[in-house]
């Protein structure tokens, strides 16, 4: 079952893996009318926002044995100060009657949670992760694991999988029969734009002559390539269907006759340019026969100036894109060439899909819905355990915990900068550490003066010194006024997200070196060279994870890469997750760093 259809480049990826498509689910009529005429099974057209709806769709289905349930539901972002009720309304299957139509991700959750498949495949732009940290994303993982799911989240480039274009996609894996991601061997190479597209006909462009036909006589080359073998299966003999564009412009065709693949729009003669070539750097783009095509989004429903043919003085057609996108010569798509453009935009390329779909495949043996208690669940269990212990201990401030309010938060935030030893901290904090006697609530003239005397060195008074304005101002230090506080001090971003952190933000990552090498080192991955802020940030979701100790262990994972997890001589003996660390060095080369006298505890 694929909710949120769209035309299907989901479903034709999952059909190609082996599956049977029993229902495409959508509320877009020109995208079921494209699903309806290209698979088996039910096209429905239904607004999954709706708990009714949904009630509906779990009724007509209960016969029905569905073993994968996949999708792309929009996945807004959201705000930080709306996160707790979010979590709450996910907790509550996402029942909401106000907040179901913006947040549909809660709509596929629930409808996974109630129809229990083996398998759980979403798809969705990296944004959805990057955007919030991915909170929606370890919210749902969350979720899924407290129904007994294995879960798996990756960033994945599509032309590794055969899709020639630039294409990264967010996929979220889950399974219950047995914890086992196997995807395929990623490509060797890519498959350039000429091999997508270059045996489909060609076109003497004239300006605002109409460019193309929905039927035009194609002759296929003598070989094919895997590539084109892909694309033409099934396909009607000698003719090709929806070759066709928009009509050119004249003052297009010039510009278009003048570019290159390499053409900026500001290189464009400035009597031809429409819009501020300073807004505008890349508002045309000639595509170059021997590379990968910029990414099919939906935006080509609006304008093609993003992918002119690589010769042609024109845009891409309806089948080029669809091609680029994966979607073979068979495949037809209903309504105008506008939304033809835009179904194809918002398709998941079916090649992809495919691949994803395989990782997931039935495995002899194996049982489902055997509640699995995963990995990763695990790992992060025992990471909680550590950091409880750790913050009962001399070295409490480290972490959100009951002895941490705002004015503790901003005394470490201000101090986080500064090169002091553990001791020098220590005898820092224990000044406005808080006490039955002593709540330590708001920074009064007498605490901010021992917290200056308390200091070691010229700088950590200094940085303390930026206190000075909320002295004596009790409210500034209240609950109901703790958000301010980053703003009334001058936090730079980094003091602000550890600030944020301390006070127990349950969806903060702090994306800090030391932090990513962690969760690179433990995933056996190099995220904390390469990709940090998308893959090395996946890397660190899956020790966080999201609850109510999810910031806990973010303030854990801080403290072991700067206390345990150097770069060059790791303190693995001490480290809390070096069971798990699939990066630690080897035990000899420990032992050599004992012999050559580094410190091991």
């Amino acid at each position: 079952m694929d909710l949120f259809t769209g035309a299907g480049g989901l479903s034709l990826g999952i059909q190609d893996a082996g599956w049977t498509m029993a229902a495409g689910i959508d509320f877009d009529e020109r995208a079921l009318e494209t699903h309806a005429h290209n698979f088996p099974g039910l096209s429905l057209g239904m607004d999954l926002g709706d708990p009714e709806v949904r009630d509906h769709l779990i009724e007509l289905l209960s016969s029905a044995d569905v073993d994968l349930v996949a999708g792309g539901p929009p996945c807004q972002p959201f705000s930080r100060a709306g996160r707790s009720k979010i979590r709450d309304l996910v907790r509550n299957h996402g029942r909401d009657p106000h907040d179901h139509r913006k947040q549909l991700w809660q709509a596929y959750l629930d409808v996974v949670t109630r129809v229990r498949p083996r398998v759980v495949l979403m798809e969705n732009v990296p944004d959805m992760g990057l955007g919030d940290d991915f909170a929606v994303v370890r919210i749902i993982e969350e979720k899924l694991e407290d129904l007994g799911y294995a879960t798996q989240v990756r960033l994945v480039d599509a032309w590794h999988y055969g899709v020639p274009q630039h294409r990264k996609r967010l996929i979220l894996l889950a399974r219950n029969d047995i914890e086992r991601f196997e995807w395929e061997p990623r490509h060797d190479g890519f498959v350039p734009l000429r091999e997508a597209i270059f045996d489909l006909p060609r076109f003497e462009v004239e300006a605002r002559e109409r460019v193309g036909e929905r039927e035009l006589p194609y002759a296929e080359p003598e070989e094919l390539s895997p590539f084109l073998e892909k694309m033409r299966e099934q396909a009607p003999a000698g003719v090709i269907h929806d070759h066709m564009t928009r009509r050119v412009r004249e003052d297009d065709l010039q510009i278009f006759a003048g570019m290159t693949s390499k053409t900026l729009y500001s290189q464009i003669p400035k009597e031809l340019q429409r819009y501020r070539a300073d807004n505008f750097t890349d508002k045309y783009k000639r595509l170059d026969w021997q590379e990968r095509s910029r990414s099919i989004t939906a935006h080509i429903a609006k304008d093609g100036y993003w992918y002119i043919h690589p010769e042609d003085n024109r845009t891409l057609t309806v089948r080029e894109a669809a091609r680029i996108q994966t979607f073979p010569d068979r495949f037809r798509f209903a309504g105008t060439r506008s939304d033809a453009f835009r179904q194809i935009g918002n398709a998941v390329p079916p090649l992809l899909g495919r691949a994803a779909a395989r990782a997931v495949a039935p495995v002899d043996g194996a049982v489902r819905a055997s509640g699995l208690n995963p990995h990763w669940r695990q790992v992060r269990e025992e990471l909680s355990v550590w950091a409880e212990e750790a913050r009962s201990g001399r070295r409490w401030y480290e972490y959100p915990g009951p002895e941490m309010g705002p004015l503790q938060a901003a005394v470490m935030a201000v101090l986080s900068g500064s090169r002091l030893k553990s001791t020098e901290t220590s005898a820092l904090m224990a000044v406005v550490r808080p006490s039955e006697k002593r709540p330590r609530k708001t920074l009064t003239r007498s605490l901010f003066d021992s917290l200056l005397q308390q200091a070691p060195t010229k700088a950590a008074k200094e940085k303390l010194g930026r206190l000075q304005p909320l002295v004596d101002d009790k409210g500034a230090w209240s609950e109901a006024r703790k958000n301010e506080l980053p703003e009334r001090l001058r936090f730079k971003p980094a003091e602000e997200a550890f600030y944020t952190l301390l006070l127990g933000e349950q969806d903060l990552l702090l994306v800090t070196q030391s932090a990513l090498r962690v969760g690179a080192r433990v995933s056996g991955s190099d995220s904390d060279r390469t990709n940090k802020l998308t893959d090395g940030r996946v890397s660190l979701v899956r020790l966080v994870g999201a609850g109510t100790n999810a910031s806990l262990r973010m303030a854990a994972l801080r403290v072991i890469g700067k206390d345990y997890c150097a770069a060059q001589t790791p303190n693995c003996f001490a480290c809390p997750l070096r069971k798990h660390c699939v990066g630690k060095p080897e035990l000899d080369d420990l032992y050599s760093s004992c012999l050559d006298g580094d410190r091991v505890d």
